[in-house]
């Protein structure tokens, strides 16, 4: 009996010695080892998550110089785009001035004319009989021209002697007035019928290229038929419209590049003509680019783009475009302020694609401290901090000990 005592007593005194190892934080192992526990452990010893209250700890979030920015005072130049075909101003058609069997035709498409050059004919029997028509009929006026002056001649003489009286000469005068317009009217005629000869005979009215032939060799013409198109490709226009909004930055005689497909360098060109009024029915005021073609290398009917770039003579405060987020349709920028984030609404203006600015005109100061670049899950009030560049761990020197042989 006595000996259980005192083996109960010695149990009793090794389980008040482990209860005093846990509450100091010591674990006693095996072979006479401990084990410290952190203070980590013992809230999960209570909590059974991260801390006393369940909570992660708010770490700071850093960035470096690089990717916190200051506005700038900056001037951007802005740029106005449209687009459209090319088209050639100088253009003619060459219609039949006479109706007839077209005879011949002597170019084609694509062929080069200078102007006044005979393209084709066409039979003209039926100009020819009119044209002699009216010749016999000159001819015909003529020689009652001549009997009537000569009528008139003797009936001066006569009254001059008192054979014949005043009416009589009145009366004689009066024929010859009317045969002298009869001739005249005659040989008028004639002259119009000698024009449409002309005129038939299908010359060029101005020098450049067949673009289109409309008819063939054989076929019947009527008057005012249209036979060929002749394209002057010297130089091209390019007819687009530009908002009324943006319109107001554009002047005659400006410089513009123009960017046409299939072509790999952009064309400088100018602003030809700005139409007086917006077009019907829409916001858009139609502009009229000019483009020098001397070498030809351009063809009407090529789709290009237009580039206007706009000076600007104002210093604005602005932000890298990356800067500048949006939600919900409002843009904005994180700042740093206090140490914490905030996420600020600005109101952007003019932008500069080229050089990848964009101003702010409300939001923020020359001294704001703005993120550079958008960043995700930002949360606003965490706490933030720049913090310089780390520099790259030196190599030990244990390492760069040469070995010696």
């Amino acid at each position: 009996m006595k000996k259980k005592w005192l083996l109960g007593v010695v149990g009793l005194v090794v389980v008040a010695g482990a209860g005093i190892a846990v509450m100091s934080g010591v674990i006693q192992l095996p072979g006479g080892q401990a084990m410290a526990r952190t203070d980590a452990d013992a809230g999960k010893s209570k909590t059974g998550k991260d801390g006393k209250d369940g909570k992660k700890p708010d770490v700071p979030l850093e960035f470096v110089p690089q990717e916190v920015v200051q506005p700038a005072l900056a001037r951007l130049s802005g740029t106005v785009e449209f687009s459209g075909p090319l088209v050639a101003p100088q253009t003619a058609l060459v219609r039949a001035k006479a109706s007839g069997t077209l005879l011949s035709l002597t170019v084609a498409e694509g062929s080069r004319v200078r102007a006044g050059q005979v393209l084709g004919r066409i039979e003209l029997a039926e100009l020819n009989t009119r044209v002699a028509e009216r010749s016999a009929n000159v001819e015909s006026m003529r020689a009652g021209l001549a009997q009537a002056e000569r009528t008139h001649a003797n009936n001066e003489r006569l009254a001059a002697q008192q054979f014949i009286s005043s009416n009589a000469l009145e009366t004689s005068r009066s024929s010859l007035d009317t045969a002298r317009a009869n001739f005249n009217a005659a040989q008028a005629s004639l002259e119009t019928t000698r024009v449409g000869l002309r005129e038939a005979s299908l010359q060029a009215p101005i020098s450049g290229i067949v673009a289109k032939r409309h008819v063939l060799p054989g076929e019947k013409v009527s008057v005012e038929q249209q036979l060929l198109t002749i394209v002057d490709l010297a130089r091209l226009e390019l007819a687009g419209t530009v908002g009324t909004h943006e319109v107001s930055r554009i002047t005659p005689g400006m410089a513009v590049q123009v960017r046409v497909e299939g072509v790999d360098q952009p064309v400088a060109g100018r602003v030809a003509r700005i139409a007086p009024a917006a077009e019907p029915g829409t916001r858009s005021i139609g502009v009229t680019i000019e483009l020098p073609n001397a070498k030809e290398t351009l063809r009407a009917g090529q789709y290009a783009m237009v580039r206007a770039t706009l000076a600007d003579h104002t210093d604005r405060l602005t932000l890298p475009t990356a800067a500048v987020g949006q939600t919900s349709g409002q843009d904005h920028v994180w700042v740093i302020e206090n140490g914490t984030l905030a996420r600020r609404a600005v109101t952007v203006g003019r932008r500069d694609e080229a050089e990848g600015r964009v101003e702010v005109m409300q939001g923020v100061t020359p001294a704001s401290q703005v993120l550079a670049a958008r960043f995700d899950n930002l949360r606003e009030g965490a706490k933030a901090s720049v913090v310089a560049m780390r520099a790259a761990p030196v190599a030990s020197a244990a390492a760069s000990t040469p070995v010696l042989k």
